[in-house]
């Protein structure tokens, strides 16, 4: 179609499509929808309503288009004219008068995630920016820092590290700046993963969960802008906590062999570059690691992750809290369950581990029952039987059954731990 004295229209304006719907579903905006779409409808061809006019205040009889503004960007510009007492006389050029504005029931608090991007000089980077930004974690992971048991000495350094600081920033100057980086390492299994899950739920910063796949791409070049990217864009959101899962597998030593490849030399060299930069910020950017083989990571990453903490196997006292949290909700015929007998039998055994034995031994009275569903007719219509008690054979047998995965390299954690960890005290 081709509007009176103009051009052809290849697109519609946002305005344009709103008052089509709505026109089309029956939405009413108020009196001016209808002159709107009149005139969008005059000469027999679609328009994109009334035409603007010039700085002189007489209209050119043209329709302007100008770049269509993204929906963060006429929030933003919402806001500003509600601050600055707008929305009467002349209008808003996104929301018709009379019509809903744009920012109708946005909470005025948000989370830092939510706010728009920061302008990046080139297209590219901005599609970058929106790669990292599905790494955020936006939902409640539900981890609380009772749920994990034991651990005291990573959960207290995690709270001086990202809690106290947003807390209480006027302790946290000059010397005390919290810390920038912290490791956890340890057998796998232990907890490690479930501390930053903790992070994410008790602290109100902007997640990111970060692995290979996030910053590791095909295209030359590629690999050190999403590591840039990802830093600039925690430095906008902050307070905000990079967490790397597995990092031996970003980070290894480098020059260890002359299989290391080119690209995988410069993602280092830029990852080590943009930590070491975070000292020179004020904004608060956490970052946290994860490994199972601390020993193979590069030097320089391990002198800028500055507190270095050994998840050990659970100690007995929490072994046994283990047990009952997994142990004491499901049905069992036992006045008290087999405690001493089932720590006692889970000496190096990790959380996972315990989590396993507990499994087992949950599933004995449901094989018990699957054994009778098995023999039963298929049309008989009998109420299924109930599923039995666990009874202290089913948590000897499962601890027999179950062997521990992690033991045999707990030596070689300690003696890393004795080479490279933070040594702490338990007096203050």
């Amino acid at each position: 179609m081709v509007s009176e004295g103009g051009a052809s229209l290849t697109r519609w304006l946002f305005e344009d499509f709103k008052l089509a719907y709505d026109s089309k579903f029956g939405r009413k905006d108020g009196e001016n929808r209808p002159a709107r779409m009149g005139n969008a409808q005059s000469g027999g061809a679609l328009s994109n309503g009334s035409s603007e006019s010039n700085g002189s205040g007489e209209s050119n009889g043209s329709v302007k288009r100008g770049r269509e503004l993204a929906p963060y960007e006429k929030f933003a510009a919402s806001q500003g004219r509600e601050r600055g007492g707008g929305g009467g006389g002349g209008g808003d050029a996104g929301v018709p008068n009379g019509g809903v504005s744009l920012s109708a029931g946005v909470p005025k608090e948000m989370p830092g995630w939510m706010k728009p991007l920061p302008e990046f000089p080139t297209l590219e980077t901005t599609v970058l920016a929106e790669s990292i930004m599905q790494d955020i974690v936006k939902g409640d992971l539900n981890v609380q820092w009772d749920s994990i048991q034991g651990l005291e000495n990573a959960k207290r350094l995690l709270k001086e590290a990202v809690v106290m600081p947003i807390k209480y920033p006027q302790y946290f100057t000059g010397l005390l700046t919290p810390w920038k980086g912290i490791l956890l390492f340890g057998p796998p299994g232990t907890g490690k993963t479930m501390l930053a899950k903790a992070v994410a739920t008790e602290c109100k910063t902007t997640f990111f969960n970060i692995s290979a796949s996030s910053i590791v791409s095909k295209w030359r070049g590629d690999g050190e802008k999403l590591v840039k990217v990802l830093f600039e864009l925690a430095r906008h959101f902050a307070p905000s906590t990079i967490f790397f899962d597995e990092i031996d597998s970003l980070i290894s030593t480098r020059g260890e062999g002359s299989s290391e490849h080119e690209a995988s030399r410069r993602l280092k060299t830029e990852l080590l570059v943009q930590m070491d930069g975070l000292t020179k910020t004020k904004e608060l950017v956490f970052v946290l690691a994860a490994t199972n083989l601390p020993w193979q990571l590069d030097s320089a990453m391990l002198r800028r992750l500055e507190k270095r903490i050994l998840v050990p196997l659970p100690e007995p006292e929490a072994r046994e809290g283990m047990f009952q949290s997994l142990l004491g909700s499901q049905k069992n015929g036992l006045e008290e369950l087999p405690l001493a007998t089932m720590v006692e039998g889970t000496e190096g055994y990790s959380g996972s581990d315990i989590r396993i034995v507990c499994k087992e031994a949950a599933m004995r009275p449901l094989r018990r029952v699957m054994a009778i569903l098995e023999k039963r007719d298929p049309d008989c219509e009998d109420p299924l039987p109930e599923l039995g008690p666990i009874t202290t054979d089913d948590i000897l047998i499962s601890l027999k059954t179950t062997r521990p995965s992690a033991h045999l390299s707990a030596a070689k954690y300690t003696k890393f731990d004795n080479d490279y960890g933070s040594q702490t005290l338990q007096s203050m």
